[in-house]
């Protein structure tokens, strides 16, 4: 992914995070950084011979309404002669 192809989110998730408690706002933070380290092992992995889709397999709720989808991966390795 180059840097071109990124998704621009920054404006949403600011306006997002000035709406936000601090607890919010350093959940929030774990969370992106726990996706980019996802998105870097997706890269690594496809760089080894690798294909990978990553499915949601279950949704989490809290008792307040919230919700967020939990993920895995689904990883396929191809043959030699496809690489």
């Amino acid at each position: 992914m180059t840097a071109s192809e990124k998704p621009h989110l920054t404006s949403r998730i600011e306006e997002a995070a000035s709406s936000m408690s601090p607890e919010q706002e350093s959940a929030l933070r774990i969370l992106a950084n726990e996706l980019h380290r996802t998105n870097e092992a997706v890269m690594n992995c496809v760089s080894h011979g690798l294909s990978v889709e990553l499915q949601r397999v279950k949704r989490f709720h809290s008792e307040k309404g919230y919700w967020g989808d939990l993920i895995v991966p689904i990883v396929v390795k191809q043959s030699n002669e496809q690489r």
